[in-house]
């Protein structure tokens, strides 16, 4: 079969070669490109004669997999799986796979130096003392002790609850369906509403679907204490952000750390927060590190062994 990583998904040189060699043996060809596209036009070349594709986060939608005849598998390097067009691969018969867990400590660890960030103005002072300034009686805030509101209790979610306790808060949370580890771990759920009106720090951790598009809205943003922040971790449009903009500016919310936005960066000139006060913006890192990016290459290609395998 013809494999295609039609993108580069932070593999080291000899890892790819030892994956390359492995495949051939079994009468496969493991084609890489060394740089990302995300045209339509661009996916479908490198796509077209492919088997089974490998992607991370460029979207793919029935255009492009329409123009792909030979497309019986996506490996998918990510843990989201919001931008493929699942429907369409489940009526062509198309097996997706995704890089489940691959992120989990590393988002859990951005989610923290986020809160850090914004409760300390770390980069900001940064800025103010490359400026000859000082901290101008500036005072932080201590994690220690906070009420943080866990907005989806998956994995990472779970992961940023039980190391956010260690730290000495209290945890409360919300999600569709409980987990074991924290209900064993005796933190409470609650309704979202009470959840957003008791924390000091709300964290969202959901996947992004119909039914969590905007959940985070004028109107939720409102239920939140006039110094609370609000961290996103997770998918850009969970919340409005002209509505998140407007609070910032307005002072009905303290501050903010986000990783994720509508689109992937750069970001219009125009975009709302760029403005806004108080406000920790990241070109969605919280999956990338070296140990996520080794962590998700061996995901990447144990799902693509596995699938093969069950073809033989």
């Amino acid at each position: 079969m013809k494999i295609v990583a039609v993108e580069p998904i932070g593999v080291h040189p000899d890892r790819l070669r030892e994956m390359q060699s492995r495949l051939a043996l079994l009468g496969h060809d493991l084609i890489c490109y060394s740089d990302r596209q995300e045209g339509n036009d661009s996916l479908v070349e490198r796509m077209k004669d492919a088997d089974i594709v490998i992607i991370s986060n460029i979207v793919l939608r029935a255009e492009v997999l329409s123009q792909c005849s030979c497309l019986k598998m996506i490996s998918v390097a990510f843990t989201g799986l919001d931008h493929i067009d699942l429907s369409y691969c489940r009526q062509h018969h198309i097996h997706v796979s995704n890089a489940s867990g691959y992120a989990t400590v590393a988002v859990c660890e951005l989610t923290i130096g986020l809160i850090l960030d914004v409760y300390r103005r770390i980069t900001f002072l940064d800025a103010q003392i490359r400026k000859q300034g000082t901290r101008n009686h500036f005072l932080g805030r201590q994690l220690s002790g906070k009420t943080v509101g866990i907005v989806g209790t998956g994995a990472i979610g779970t992961q940023v609850a039980l190391s956010l306790k260690q730290l000495g808060c209290n945890i409360v949370a919300w999600s569709k369906s409980e987990n074991k580890k924290i209900t064993s771990n005796h933190i409470p759920y609650f309704s979202l509403d009470r959840l957003l009106a008791l924390s000091d720090i709300v964290s969202l951790h959901l996947p992004l679907t119909e039914d969590t598009f905007h959940l985070i809205n004028r109107q939720k943003l409102s239920l939140l204490k006039r110094d609370a922040i609000l961290i996103n971790t997770a998918r850009g449009n969970i919340v409005d952000m002209n509505a998140l903009s407007e609070s910032l500016v307005n002072g009905t919310l303290a501050g903010a750390g986000i990783d994720v936005f509508e689109k992937e960066p750069p970001l219009p000139e125009n975009h709302p927060l760029l403005q806004a006060p108080n406000c920790i913006l990241v070109p969605h890192i919280g999956y990338a590190t070296e140990e996520a990016f080794e962590a998700r290459a061996e995901i990447v290609f144990d799902n693509i062994f596995h699938w093969l395998e069950e073809k033989v």
